[in-house]
């Protein structure tokens, strides 16, 4: 019997070399290392290779933040265990009528109490202005008093898809980083194509590199249907 064939939702922005993900922050640089036609004299007749090298900082694209990111003694990204980041049941919630940029408590509500051993994935629709100079004002965000709420419901991952998960905007205060990482909940930012995914019943895979003393890097995130 065949059975059918799962569809996969990619999450994730393109990095490109200029790619400005977060305003201030560096752009990656692309270079050769080794181009094709230098290559040539190196293989046999017919053979040739490109090999690249690139600069970024770790928040590019889209990427997931380790506790190490906010904590010296917090896992870095190789001591993240794979059943935190691959297929874990995706929650989302759409919240693109919201009429505040803080999303509050009260948002998960309604399945607050099912929430333990998710990926909660929050559809903001900002990603619309991803690579331009609006994504950087008014920018929907997490709450701490919400934050406390996923913890306590027992989420792995917290994923949104918006500038940042704390409101920049507030000062240098960055409680929802601060509380998820504390707890060891992985923080996934500047996601992208959330309005495709179902409130429940897809599972949300982001996996960065194995880099040891290191706390953020960029994720292929996708969904499974």
């Amino acid at each position: 019997m065949t059975g059918t064939r799962p569809r996969f939702v990619d999450l994730s922005h393109e990095i490109r070399a200029g790619l400005v993900t977060y305003p201030g922050l560096p752009a990656p640089v692309i270079s050769p290392h080794l181009t094709r036609e230098d290559s040539r004299s190196k293989y046999a007749p017919g053979t040739e290779f490109a090999m690249d090298m690139i600069t970024m900082i770790g928040n590019t694209g889209t990427y997931l933040d380790s506790p190490f990111h906010r904590y010296p003694q917090g896992a870095d990204l190789a001591g993240l265990a794979l059943d935190t980041l691959a297929d874990l049941p995706a929650e989302v919630f759409h919240l693109t009528d919201a009429t505040s940029r803080g999303i509050a408590p009260d948002a998960f509500n309604r399945r607050g109490s099912g929430l333990a051993g998710s990926a909660v994935l929050l559809h903001t629709g900002w990603d619309a202005h991803f690579g331009t100079p609006g994504y950087a004002v008014g920018a929907p965000y997490l709450t701490g008093a919400a934050a406390q709420v996923l913890i306590d419901s027992g989420v792995v991952l917290v994923g949104i898809d918006s500038l940042n998960i704390d409101d920049t905007e507030s000062g240098g205060e960055r409680p929802a980083h601060s509380l998820l990482l504390a707890a060891g909940i992985h923080v996934v930012e500047h996601l992208t194509g959330l309005a495709a995914l179902p409130d429940a019943g897809a599972s949300f895979t982001a996996v960065p590199p194995k880099v040891a003393g290191f706390g953020t890097f960029p994720v292929r995130a996708y969904a499974r249907l």
